[in-house]
């Protein structure tokens, strides 16, 4: 074991634990007033839910003994078998990679509740947060990383293109569709757009653990991934910002914000096999293309409330076939069209397509199990009255100035 690397990847995983309330700043700020504490609260309960969901049963369905390429055993239920040794073939230790991707697993699910924000029960958003890490995270982490179908095949996913974003993006599709637009005519417009900055820089910073590292040592792999992920960052955010001021005659803040975090998403599973140049192609292609998806969904009436889908699903979508466009051999070890192997391109295809028609079938049922059991969404009384109150019982602010 390397002192160095093991150092590295638990610095890592401190950095991707911060992304996830650093969402929740991204996610309240967009939101109304009267529903910023619930929607901070998602991400902040799910860092909890998914820690212990995780250490259960969540790392062994994907890292355990592989199952048909399907789903991983149940070897490491409750973390038996995890130790301080180092993982096989790695310099790291067994529990440092466990809880490196634990912190994956979570933002994943926190990533969703952008969709149904404002109108989910919170008690149906809990349990559906625990199925859906067990049967659809799990087991896509396992196709992918685990030694699962996806592997096999070779997809290349660095840091979580198909794992987190599409897997994450596509259910957010899915759950807005299926709870339905929110109720009323008032106007749903941003309580605090320097919230949502903030917590837009969180997860900038945090990124860098997540996608840096993913290379699992401290070494040259690292540095490559740390400078791809933020020359697509601000390839991205330029790029955003640069369109909005086209369009409205000024440059959106809100809009760079956003731009920043497609790019980031983006760069995701490309960071350790594509040059800084091929970086930021890769930002400025997120930036077009998720700023467009944003006009599409709101086109087709979609109350997807804070462009989930555009930005993780489409971002997501567009960094997994780039990254079978760029990929060169030099960086990462695969070579893709760029690098004489086109083959690849089709290959990344496959893997978008597999996670975009899993994730959403599953989650689909998921839903609609849960609103006939239970129910999905508020009364059209607790949303009018906002989900601050009705569901926790406090309020973020005690003043409308």
């Amino acid at each position: 074991m390397d002192s160095g690397d093991n150092a590295w990847v638990l610095a890592s995983a401190a950095l991707v634990m911060l992304m996830t309330p650093g969402l929740g700043f991204f996610y309240a700020g967009l939101v109304r007033r009267k529903n910023v504490l619930a929607t901070i609260m998602h991400s902040f309960f799910i860092l909890c839910l998914i820690s212990i969901v995780w250490v259960l049963w969540g790392y062994s369905l994907a890292f355990g003994k592989d199952i048909g390429g399907v789903v991983g055993d149940l070897s490491f239920v409750g973390l038996g078998g995890v130790g301080m040794e180092p993982l096989d073939g790695q310099t790291i230790s067994h529990y440092t990679f466990m809880v490196f991707q634990m912190m994956f697993a979570v933002i994943t699910v926190a990533l969703i509740t952008g969709a149904f924000a404002e109108r989910q029960r919170f008690k149906a958003f809990a349990i559906f947060a625990v199925l859906w890490s067990t049967l659809v995270y799990s087991p896509i982490a396992h196709w992918v990383w685990g030694g699962g179908w996806l592997s096999e095949l070779g997809a290349l996913d660095f840091a979580g293109g198909t794992v987190v974003h599409i897997s994450s993006g596509v259910s957010a599709l899915v759950a807005a569709l299926v709870i339905g637009k929110r109720f009323g005519d008032e106007p749903i417009d941003p309580h605090d757009i320097s919230m949502t900055v903030l917590g837009a820089a969180l997860l900038w910073f945090g990124w860098f653990g997540f996608n840096a590292g993913s290379a699992l040592v401290s070494g040259g792999l690292a540095a490559v991934a740390f400078v791809n992920t933020n020359t697509a960052a601000a390839a991205a955010a330029l790029t955003w910002m640069t369109l909005s001021w086209i369009r409205s005659g000024r440059p959106s803040v809100l809009g760079a914000a956003i731009g920043a975090v497609a790019g980031l998403v983006a760069i995701t599973p490309a960071a350790g096999f594509v040059t800084p140049m091929a970086a930021l192609l890769i930002g400025v292609g997120a930036g077009v293309l998720c700023e467009l998806a944003v006009h599409l969904k709101q086109a087709l009436g979609v109350d997807d409330a804070l462009d989930v889908w555009a930005v993780h699903g489409i971002g997501g979508t567009w960094g997994a076939i780039a990254t079978g466009i760029f990929a060169v051999a030099a960086i990462g070890g695969a070579s893709g069209l760029v690098d004489g192997n086109p083959g690849q391109v089709l290959t990344q295809i496959i893997a978008v397509l597999a996670t975009w028609v899993y994730a959403g079938g599953v989650t689909f049922v998921l839903l609609k199990l849960i609103d006939i059991t239970i129910g999905l969404r508020v009364t059209e009384e607790e949303e009018a009255e906002g989900l601050d109150a009705t569901q926790h019982g406090e309020i973020a602010y005690t003043s409308q100035i």
